[in-house]
């Protein structure tokens, strides 16, 4: 068996890079489509998206910091149909937050309830908690699909993957839903279903990867028969 070895890590300039500038894109894809900058369900969900991150980052940080360098980039040996994939879901997730910021902020398509929103943003904190948890538990949480023989990838079983065996993927769904809900727009639900469906076929691709190459894979899935949804699917 191959010694595990650290990924390669985040440059300091590209850490900088991430610090400063996600948060500021983050204020630009919220306020400049909504047209004002008092916008005050805007800034509730910039609040609430940098306040759930940065915990989920503090936690993170004590319990399992080197996920910060396997989750820095995508790594050598990255599968190119999963690139594919994640260069048009990616974009499909951005583009919720400014669909919704235009609809609800300007020009007031939708009309979705305040339950509804409370929901929203109750699905969107419980994604970040399942992901978190899932990133505690697994160091081999990267953002691109590979087996990593290099680093002696093994099996895991503990923390929700005990559950269903692609947590942060139940998760990454619930926040797709959750954005648009708690901006309360209802065409912002389209990109989410784009993201949704090219999602379940990753993870259908990665399953089958896992079962075919990675030691003991085959035998956890039979133990664990559900891939996104306990008791469905």
């Amino acid at each position: 068996m191959n010694a595990a070895v650290d990924p390669k890590p985040m440059s300091r300039a590209t850490a900088i890079l991430y610090a400063v500038g996600l948060p500021l894109v983050l204020v630009a894809l919220v306020v400049v489509p909504a047209g004002r900058i008092g916008w005050g369900p805007g800034w509730i969900f910039v609040a609430v998206l940098v306040a759930a991150f940065g915990l989920s980052a503090l936690l993170l940080a004590r319990v399992n910091p080197m996920i910060y360098r396997a989750r820095s980039r995508f790594q050598p040996g990255t599968k190119t149909w999963d690139l594919i994939l994640l260069a048009v879901m990616l974009p499909a997730l951005v583009l919720e937050i400014p669909i919704a910021t235009l609809d609800a902020g300007r020009m007031g398509w939708s009309d979705v309830p305040l339950w509804l929103v409370v929901v929203g943003y109750l699905l969107f904190v419980g994604s970040v908690a399942v992901t978190t948890w899932a990133q505690a538990v697994n160091p081999f949480f990267e953002p691109g699909v590979r087996i990593q023989q290099e680093r002696a990838q093994r099996v895991i079983t503990s923390g929700p993957y005990r559950f269903v065996r692609h947590p942060g993927y139940v998760a990454a769904i619930a926040m797709f839903i959750a954005i648009p809900l708690a901006l309360a727009s209802w065409w912002a639900l389209l990109p989410a279903a784009l993201a949704i469906v090219l999602l379940v076929l990753r993870t259908r691709l990665e399953d089958r990867l896992l079962q075919a190459e990675l030691s003991g894979y085959a035998d956890y899935a039979g133990r664990t028969r559900y891939r996104l949804m306990p008791g469905i699917w």
